[in-house]
């Protein structure tokens, strides 16, 4: 260990990396029209304990509530009737756009042009996409979205746990059961027992994006509805038991946070609950400053925040309380067939007991993680998206559909935590461009139903409107999502030795020294002589002493014998 080690403070605590791959004891080789049953979690969601409403309205004796409601959009109705700013509010939202232009590189993002390595694109599949999209009737690109009476206000607003979503158009007979079975929503009820949205209405959303619990972020899953202390300290049902909008303030229903700009650095940093931010922010509530000054660890801990994101030392571990996260995706293997149907494989039982599909004919192969150690690296709060018109080189692989930009140089980038996301999907051999693919539909070119890609490839492009050679391959691609939820107690936040070692977890970040983990051989050599320099003219030192004193001691012996 180098010599500047041993004047290290301590700042890191202990992660434990564990991956249950073991096979599922059951359904190991199911068939089910491909596994699209998947979807339907908005539906199986199963409620929590109804808290008293905090509102100084019951709902249940406004006229307007009483019904009878046949549909979605008669309940909107109803409610703007009272509501009548919310509508207008709603449609500046990005829960409702899909659109967003970044301030800083101009690029046009959002689920209406994006490419993500996991169900690929929004575009041309909004009839299933739309499942997880505020509106009624989202059925295809020419949506309109200036019309107030398609917005759902009860999917963010229902307290009865019975509201569940349906896509807004039929898929293939392959997916015609998904909903098979289910009770039809009561308007009435659900109308006169709206509530604030509660962590589950938020994540019938956002704990199921890219097709299943946890799949796309790591950090957002089905366990969050209600978790420990262990698994997030915020959010712990037994405790301060935060909802989503304590962090993700909300005003006039324009949500803070998103990861199309992040706040890598929060400056303003004042430490009051609530504050409202462009972007949500752990200095919004703990300051600048968090750490106590109770002695010299206190001071070494706020001098980290200049470099070093509170996610970095406080999520050691994403894709915790048992419920997995994919870490690989391959669509080459998609579209096999069992007696001419689509067929899934359960070889993946993650720590709370459910098998997850290892194989869908409709995606292809996965790969699942849990309790897993992030990716680190430097991060302005910027990132850079690789859309359906840019071209890449295919020999410079793999292609990062976003990547992130930050320096040690640059005073607004911190060591950031991430999820990487590694998929092969299909790209245009041509023109070297990523591709739309329909997937969803009721017609003969949606791969989800006739599993053949080159058709439901040329179709997407077509009916987007974007040049296709009519070749396609396939391409490794990554994609990087930051970790900021699951956020551990004090007391399990990484120590010293994970970072500042040799193989610690920022072995691999370059552009900076760090002690206990670089060194220079000379200066370790210099610093070990003067070390037993220092050791060796003590001892002499002492020998020196002890042998002066006893030659002393005889002289004066032999004195007094005189």
């Amino acid at each position: 260990m180098p010599v500047h080690a041993f004047l290290m403070a301590a700042l890191f605590s202990l992660a434990v990396l564990t991956v249950s791959p073991a096979p599922a004891a059951d359904d190991i080789d199911g068939a089910h029209a491909g596994g699209i049953d998947e979807y339907k979690h908005t539906a199986e969601i199963k409620p929590l304990a109804i808290t008293p409403s905090t509102s100084t309205a019951d709902h249940s004796k406004f006229k307007e509530l009483k019904g009878p409601f046949a549909s979605g959009t008669e309940v909107t109705e109803a409610c703007l009737s009272c509501h009548n700013k919310a509508g207008e509010q709603f449609l500046h939202s990005i829960h409702w756009k899909w659109e967003y232009k970044h301030p800083k590189t101009g690029q046009i993002l959002g689920k209406k042009t994006l490419v993500n390595n996991f169900c690929t694109n929004a575009r041309g599949n909004e009839g299933m996409c739309s499942q997880c999209h505020a509106a009624y009737n989202h059925k295809s690109y020419d949506f309109d979205y200036q019309n107030t009476g398609n917005i759902d206000c009860v999917v963010c607003h229902d307290r009865t746990g019975t509201y569940y979503r349906t896509p807004a158009t039929k898929g293939s007979p392959a997916c015609s059961t998904m909903f098979e079975g289910k009770d039809p929503i009561d308007w009435v009820r659900v109308a006169q027992n709206v509530g604030m949205p509660s962590r589950r209405n938020c994540g019938s959303c956002h704990f199921y994006g890219g097709g299943g619990d946890n799949v796309k972020h790591g950090d957002l899953s089905s366990v969050l509805a209600a978790p420990t202390k262990a698994v997030d300290v915020h959010m712990d049902k037994d405790g301060l038991n935060f909802s989503c909008q304590k962090c993700h303030v909300t005003r006039q229903h324009i949500t803070a946070g998103s990861h199309y700009e992040m706040a890598a650095i929060d400056p303003v940093g004042t430490g009051k609950p609530g504050e409202r931010r462009q972007a949500s922010s752990c200095e919004s509530c703990h300051g600048n400053q968090p750490h106590p000054i109770d002695g010299l660890m206190g001071i070494k801990l706020n001098g980290h925040t200049d470099k070093v994101a509170c996610a970095t030392c406080h999520i050691p571990e994403f894709a915790k309380g048992g419920v997995a996260t994919k870490t690989d995706w391959d669509w080459r293997t998609a579209g096999k067939l069992k007696d001419g149907e689509g067929f899934y494989l359960k070889n993946y039982t993650q720590g709370n007991g459910v098998h997850r599909k290892t194989y869908k004919s409709i995606k292809g192969d996965f790969v699942y993680g849990e309790n897993l150690k992030p990716l680190y690296a430097w991060f302005d709060g910027t990132m850079r998206y690789t859309t359906i018109d840019t071209k890449f080189d295919p020999a410079k692989k793999p292609i990062s559909i976003n990547s992130f930009k930050g320096s040690y140089e640059d005073s607004k980038s911190r060591i950031w935590p991430f999820k990487r996301m590694h998929t092969i999907q299909p790209y245009d051999k041509g023109n070297n461009t990523l591709v739309y693919m329909h997937l969803w539909g009721d017609d003969d070119a949606a791969f989800w139903g006739n599993y053949d890609m080159a058709k439901a490839i040329a179709y997407g492009m077509k009916e987007a409107g974007k040049p296709y050679s009519g070749e396609y391959g396939f391409i490794d691609t990554y994609s990087y999502w930051p970790i900021t939820h699951m956020v551990a107690p004090k007391d399990e936040a990484l120590k010293c030795g994970h970072c500042h070692s040799k193989n610690g977890r920022l072995a691999k970040l370059a552009g900076f020294y760090m002690p206990g983990r670089d060194g220079w051989w000379w200066l370790d050599l210099l610093g070990w002589l003067a070390i037993f320099g220092a050791i060796g003219v003590s001892i002499a030192h002492a020998i020196a002493r002890y042998i002066l004193c006893r030659r002393k001691v005889t002289e004066h012996c032999k004195e007094e014998e005189a």
